[in-house]
């Protein structure tokens, strides 16, 4: 299957319109909240396309925020479409099924956003459906294959002048937000930010089966671009279905790096290869040069995705300076704050609470190796939790955003430019060569 197998969209070929929602510095708010009104107190109605794994997580993260009323879900197989009934129908909500998006838009007339997590090579179509419907639209990550489908996107966005939230959670993290806002920006805990690091490893893994009493079948599968139901399940490990590992995973920890740098890499340099599953088509382990230019100066930064070890302590972005780095990660465990011996004094930091002081080991007796090592240095945490699952801040705002109450973490403007240096690295991988980046590549 081909680019040319599924359903063009015009959208993505038109000009810029007039009816665009960009607000200063580009992030996206509605301007009134008029749709939903007509649900009762005001609700929001919403539809769920996609009902697998993330679709279901996303769906226990929203069953948390009131003001939701629950229409209609969408899936192409039946297993999951049956699951998001009875799921909500145990919460109280009566919701019809649907097997095909355009048939749901069709018939459900008083819908006001959709959230969106079927597989990536179908974000571009479903969102685009959704948003010339005049719905607001939360999308998972990646935003799509390729480039050409992630600004078709944002094209439509702009036309119809509707919200579209990106699924990069992590902007909405209260305790990513507190390392960009308190610890990055205000007391420039790092110094000078030189070198970053990220990675998301995991131990080997089978391939995803299914029940075998409720496999789609064939012509429904050919339908919407699965030769079977191995890749159906399987779609993330397909080249014309998903990025592979480095979209799927990478997505989230890349754009912390542009975020968190305030830029978008001038080159890409990435090895990889399907170096243990030879069944699958995209490379399994893949490892990531970027070059930024920054208010730092040059700042370069790696990441690896590996798909055959968990080893290395999990998953994290690490932000290193000349007075002190961060580790950070959804996961707590993995945070740590390190002070260089030649930085300023952290004491009024502290004092304000946007770090912790945690115990340094003491150095082992008779461990140094060589007189130019660095003494063991001062560690730190950091004194914000999120109590909530991971996607539900992500959530929340989308849905505050289409209230006229709030501006969106990751709208589709932004999440566009932050992933156009993810889209590059299996062309990198590929070309075995660096590859440099020009100023139109991140414009719409």
């Amino acid at each position: 299957m081909n680019d040319n197998n599924l359903p063009s969209h015009p959208l993505a070929r038109r000009e810029f319109v007039k009816n665009s929602l960009v607000a200063a510095g580009g992030i996206l708010i509605a301007p009134a909240f008029a749709r939903a009104q007509s649900s009762p107190n005001g609700e929001i109605n919403v539809a769920l396309v996609g009902l697998g794994v993330q679709g279901r997580v996303l769906l226990d993260a929203m069953l948390n925020i009131p003001g939701i009323r629950y229409r209609a879900v969408c899936d192409i197989w039946e297993y999951s479409r049956t699951y998001g009934q009875r799921k909500l129908a145990k919460e109280g909500y009566e919701v019809n099924a649907y097997q095909d998006i355009e048939e749901m838009l069709e018939k459900e007339k008083d819908l006001d956003a959709a959230i969106i997590a079927t597989p990536d090579l179908w974000h571009s179509r479903h969102t685009n459906l959704c948003l010339e419907a005049g719905l607001h639209v939360y999308c998972e990550k990646m935003m799509a294959r390729t480039v050409e489908e992630a600004r078709s996107m944002v094209l439509t966005a702009r036309q119809t002048g509707k919200l579209l939230q990106v699924g990069h959670q992590r902007r909405s993290n209260p305790r990513y937000q507190h390392c960009y806002n308190n610890l990055i920006r205000k007391a420039k805990i790092p110094g000078r930010v030189t070198n970053l690091n990220g990675q998301w490893n995991r131990a080997v893994t089978p391939d995803v089966g299914w029940p075998k009493k409720y496999a789609i079948d064939e012509a429904t599968l050919k339908k919407y671009g699965y030769q079977d139901m191995h890749q159906f399940r399987n779609w993330r490990w397909f080249k014309d279905l998903s990025g592979g590992p480095i979209s799927d995973l990478g997505a989230h920890q890349i754009d912390i790096f542009n975020w968190f740098l305030d830029a978008y890499p001038k080159t890409v340099f990435a090895s990889g290869g399907a170096d243990y599953y030879p069944s699958r088509e995209w490379y399994d382990n893949v490892m990531v040069i970027y070059e930024y230019d920054t208010s730092y100066g040059p700042v370069r930064a790696f990441y690896q995705t590996l798909t055959t070890t968990s080893a290395g302590g999990g998953y994290w972005e690490y932000f290193m300076g000349d007075e002190g780095s961060i580790k950070f990660s959804e996961n707590p465990a993995l945070s740590k704050i390190y002070r260089e011996e030649r930085a300023p004094s952290w004491d009024k930091w502290i004092d304000l609470h946007y770090l912790t002081q945690s115990e340094t080991p003491p150095p082992a007796a008779d461990a140094k190796v060589d007189v130019r090592e660095t003494a063991p240095l001062a560690q730190f945490d950091i004194p914000v939790a999120l109590d909530k699952p991971p996607h539900q801040p992500h959530l929340e705002n989308f849905f505050a955003a289409v209230h006229g109450e709030a501006k969106l973490n990751a709208d589709g403007e932004h999440s566009f430019k932050s992933e156009v240096g993810i889209f590059r690295v299996n062309e990198a991988v590929e070309a075995k060569r660096v590859l440099e980046f020009a100023p139109s590549d991140f414009e719409v």
